[in-house]
């Protein structure tokens, strides 16, 4: 009966993510933003040398003879400003080409036609207000719509305005024909220049009409309606506690649980980050507990479903041989949060004793240090730190040196240990039944 409705369950869920995996948008948005790392983790490392290094109260420049660091400060403001203030602007880039490579459309060029679009659809003015007399500066483009606000809407434009781009490209009689003896590059160039118009001019039309008749940019619109509720449910316990059990229920049905969250975790947690090293770097106080560095340091250590806890009860009360071999291969692997060889070994996958641990631990822990966070206990995340990076050493760097966040992230650990304990105890009795 049991082993009925877990394959019920897993076919059910099998089917939703082979259907969500295959949707070309999904695709074209993990890819972009697995792309997009490097350009975060740079602009965070940025910001822990400003505030380790060249800071005169909290850095090695406070130190007396390494006070002339503090004049280098600006470098790391520029990475800082130069990725986390344009990420839009490479996500929108990033999305273009993605898409474009599964229209059949090749090169670099589609990523820039998207940019163009992004960048038309939205004013290039900012109005500000001087006591009672409003100013009004032109020829500029407002932060909102470069940093990570601006990524909801981003990502819309450039799917739409490189569909439409791919369409126009098939379509022979836009086509400027150049005799053969001409480059191929600048033939290239000629093919793209009636769909590249028309595209760029088509989403500059449709920013007017949504301005002209809703009084409203489409920033605003896609911010206010989408965005902004979206980051609100998920900077809250209930709704970063579904989403972990999503991605946990379908890895215990053998799917990458991470991989059918990423598109919705991946916008809203990366830019939550993003905007605490902005507020950071700004002196500001930092709004969002919950980032992408959160879910790494309190709901993944050791991997998905907190496996450290696992490897760690394995080998405190286990006799089982093999779960005891699996544990020695991927203690090692463990350290640096990848634990395939556990969930796949063991396995954890459809296997109901370690599921539920599996399941429950990481929203356990989830829940430690939102709390821990809320009361200031431990300090929220600044830097964005790879999530290969062992745990207490990302708790300690994505906090820039909070040590309340390492105590939070070992009593998560002892906590993670108490709760699988009693279930390997039960899949040891079980063994010896059947033996």
């Amino acid at each position: 009966m049991e082993n009925n409705f877990l394959d019920k369950l897993s076919n059910s869920l099998g089917a939703v993510a082979n259907r969500i995996n295959n949707w070309r948008y999904i695709k074209v948005i993990k890819n972009a933003f697995a792309a997009l790392l490097p350009v975060i983790i740079a602009g965070a490392f940025g910001t822990l040398f400003s505030a380790m290094v060249f800071d005169s109260t909290n850095g090695l420049a406070r130190i007396g003879f390494l006070s002339w660091l503090e004049q280098l400060k600006p470098i790391s403001a520029s990475i800082s400003y130069v990725t986390l203030s344009f990420l839009t602007i490479y996500a929108v880039f990033l999305i273009g080409i993605e898409l474009a490579k599964l229209n059949n459309v090749k090169g670099v060029f589609p990523g820039i036609v998207a940019v163009m679009s992004y960048l038309a659809i939205n004013p290039t003015f900012v109005e500000f207000a001087d006591g009672d007399t409003m100013h009004i500066v032109e020829n500029v483009l407002g932060k909102q719509y470069t940093d990570t606000k601006g990524l909801f809407l981003g990502m819309f434009v450039a799917i739409i305005s490189i569909e439409l781009y791919s369409w126009l490209e098939n379509q022979d009689r836009l086509n400027i024909k150049m005799p053969d003896n001409v480059p191929s590059n600048v033939s290239a160039s000629f093919s793209a220049l009636l769909p590249t118009v028309l595209t760029v001019s088509a989403m500059a039309a449709l920013g007017f009409a949504i301005k002209a008749t809703t009084g409203l940019y489409a920033y605003d619109i896609m911010y206010k309606m989408i965005q902004e509720p979206l980051e609100g449910i998920i900077q809250g316990l209930p709704g970063i506690l579904f989403l972990i059990f999503i991605a946990q229920l379908f890895w215990v049905i053998g799917i990458h649980g991470n991989q059918m969250v990423k598109p919705i975790r991946e916008p809203l947690l990366l830019g939550a980050i993003a905007i605490n090293t902005d507020a950071f770097n700004a002196g500001k106080e930092l709004p969002n507990i919950i980032t992408m560095p959160f879910w790494d340091m309190y709901m993944s250590i050791g991997g998905s479903g907190v496996t450290i806890g696992l490897l760690i009860a394995i080998f405190l009360v286990t006799k089982r041989k093999d779960y005891l071999q699996i544990a020695k291969i991927s203690a090692a692997p463990g350290i640096f949060n990848i634990n395939e060889p556990l969930i796949f070994g063991l396995p954890i996958m459809l296997n109901p004793i370690l599921a539920i641990p599996f399941i429950l631990t990481p929203m356990v822990t989830g829940a430690i240090g939102y709390f821990a966070t809320a009361v200031g206990f431990a300090g929220k995340a600044v830097v964005m730190v790879p999530w290969p990076t062992p745990p207490i050493i990302n708790a300690y760097i994505a906090t820039a040196g909070n040590i309340g966040a390492v105590i939070t992230q070992i009593i998560c650990i002892v906590v993670a240990v108490l709760i699988y304990l009693p279930f390997v105890k039960v899949a040891d009795r079980m063994v010896k039944e059947e033996a």
